[in-house]
């Protein structure tokens, strides 16, 4: 056997050798030499090679899954026990207070270890406050009050109302009351503080062993920044900027002029309507964004615009198209103006809660107007009745209010719209009207009877901001921030016409106006990117498109007796004439 084997043994007292024999067989190594410096591969190693099955003894931790990928394109990733709320609870400890603990050492912290001093080594939901802190400090919270009031006892606060001081914080502010009190000015000082406060210069005066300090005159912060109440509004006064107030025969610019090539007083909409092309003139008299835009009723040989810079100002259309009166009696932005139905009267709504009833030919103040809860008036219309002397404003605490300019009282009060109203359009022979809101509805009402005959409100409706009126009196065409203008029919139904929906133009986030040309061929929209767009109203295609502007297009009206004339204006303040 050991002859087979090529191995001779021998005896036991002596050292054993092996011997081997010669063989054919060829040696291999199974246990290599691997240098240390050694760790590129040789061979590319293919994907399905990376997710193989486990081989060899099953681990006693592991899963029996494929290999996991400790490769990653921020280093080698490597799992660390450590649960899903620890890790948020740290993360958010770190992002609030600048520290967290370190998962490698125990006890250990990483980021601002002064912080970490200071809180104990908190996380966030230690250091949250217990159940009796936060119901005491509920406790201290100011009444949210009623939605329905908007101004004086009881107002509406809401997430505005503010905390009363705690008990400790009206002593300290006691203890500080009685250090001031103890800073008395130098008696050497006491004129000469009493002379500086009177020149307008500020003066501070510090403890004994400090030096008084005397600093120069500083300008006065404006109302309009400061002051939220009430501002004085009895300055009205107005400037005429033309030429001559009066004609060779004693008319002023309230008559409307025949020595033109057109008639200006026949029927509005007789004429064909086209497309304006090209820019013919420009206003640059406003400082601050148009927020309307009025031509003089039927003959449009006038123009109104309120701005937000506090003024209303007129202008001639034709002849040397000039700036004629300006009418300055507002402290704030004025929201809006509109001409009475003979164009005799004027009146503006503003920021500062009032309305005011202007004599477009004299520019004198006639009345003041304010709503009872003193709201900001963001619509203003006359009833188109000229036997009726009487207007209706939207306001912003979702009231549509009624006064007769005669007698300077409100005569009505509709109250169903749950928010800020926006739109009001006369229908219907003027025995109707058609509002909407912010609370994306529309409702209608009887002219005088305060409850709405038709209220609309669907799941897919934008708050609609602008309409305007078609002039055959059967339809109503809504500005709607859904980047689209639609139309409701103002006739009994008020329902939606879903035939009509004018696209393509941008609208979002601002309110801009929409009109129809005057023989209700033409839809005219501006646009947020300073677009004037065209839609014919048959087919609701986009007709034409105008670069009017680099800034938001938001005022847009069609001029009631030419065929091509159209005024647009802008947030910059500048009013562009174009046929």
């Amino acid at each position: 056997m050991t002859s087979l084997l090529g191995l001779e043994y021998a005896s036991s007292d002596e050292e054993v050798s092996f011997n081997t024999v010669d063989s054919t067989t060829p040696k291999v190594n199974l246990a290599p030499d691997v240098a240390d410096a050694c760790t590129a591969l040789t061979y590319n190693v293919p994907n399905s090679g990376l997710a193989r099955p486990v081989q060899g003894p099953s681990l006693p931790c592991s899963n029996g899954g494929t290999l996991k990928r400790k490769m990653a394109l921020t280093g080698d990733a490597e799992e660390t026990a450590i649960s899903d709320s620890t890790f948020t609870t740290n993360q958010r400890t770190y992002e609030s207070l600048g520290y967290a603990r370190d998962p490698t050492v125990y006890g250990a912290f990483v980021g601002d270890l002064d912080k970490a001093q200071a809180y104990g080594g908190k996380d966030i939901v230690q250091t949250r406050p217990s159940r009796e802190q936060s119901l005491a400090f509920k406790r201290r919270r100011q009444k949210r009050g009623d939605a329905s009031i908007v101004h004086g006892e009881g107002a509406y606060k809401g997430p505005w109302a503010k905390h009363e001081a705690s008990p400790s914080e009206d002593s300290s502010s006691e203890d500080q009351a009685s250090e001031d009190q103890d800073i008395q000015p130098p008696e050497d000082q006491i004129f000469q503080g009493e002379a500086a406060s009177r020149e307008g210069h500020v003066v501070k005066y510090k403890r004994k062993d400090e030096q008084v300090v005397v600093s120069g005159k500083k300008s006065a912060v404006s109302k309009l920044v400061s002051d939220y109440k009430d501002a004085p509004t009895n300055n009205e006064s107005t400037i005429f900027h033309g030429i001559a107030q009066y004609d060779y025969q004693g008319r002023t610019y309230m008559h409307v002029p025949r020595d033109l090539d057109i008639n200006l007083q026949k029927e509005p909409g007789t004429q064909t309507n086209y497309i304006p092309k090209k820019l013919i003139h420009s206003w640059n008299t406003h400082t601050g964004a148009i927020n309307a835009i009025r031509f003089f009723p039927n003959s449009g040989h006038l123009l109104l615009s309120a701005s937000a810079d506090t003024k209303v100002k007129l202008y001639d259309v034709y002849h040397d198209r000039e700036l004629l009166r300006t009418y300055s009696g507002h402290t704030k932005s004025v929201s809006d103006t509109t001409f009475s139905p003979t164009g005799t009267h004027l009146l503006s709504g503003s920021h500062d809660r009032f309305m005011k009833l202007w004599d477009t030919e004299t520019g004198g103040c006639i009345s003041r107007f304010q709503t009872p809860s003193k709201a900001l008036p963001h619509v203003l219309r006359f009833h188109p009745s000229t036997d009726t002397h009487a207007f209706l404003v939207g306001t912003s605490d979702k009231k549509i209010v009624q006064f007769d300019t005669r007698s300077g009282e409100m005569t009505q009060e509709y109250d169903h719209h749950l928010q800020a109203v926006n739109t009001i359009t006369f229908c219907d022979d003027n025995r109707r009207f058609i509002t909407t809101s912010d609370d994306k509805s529309l409702r209608a009402w009887e002219y005088d009877i305060p409850v709405p005959i038709k209220y609309i409100a669907e799941p897919y409706m934008y708050p609609m901001i602008r309409a305007a009126a078609h002039p055959n009196g059967k339809s109503v065409a809504f500005q709607s921030l859904d980047n689209q203008i639609v139309v409701y029919a103002s006739t009994d139904r008020f329902r939606q016409n879903r035939k009509k929906s004018f696209r393509g133009h941008n609208n979002a986030g601002q309110a801009i106006d929409v009109d129809i040309s005057p023989d209700g061929q033409f839809v005219v929209s501006g646009d947020s990117g300073g677009y004037v767009c065209f839609w014919d109203w048959k087919t609701c295609k986009m007709w034409h498109k105008i670069k009017a502007d680099e800034g938001p297009v938001v005022r847009v009206a069609w001029h009631p007796q030419e065929s091509s004339k159209l005024v647009t204006a802008g947030l910059e303040g500048t009013i562009k004439y174009w046929d």
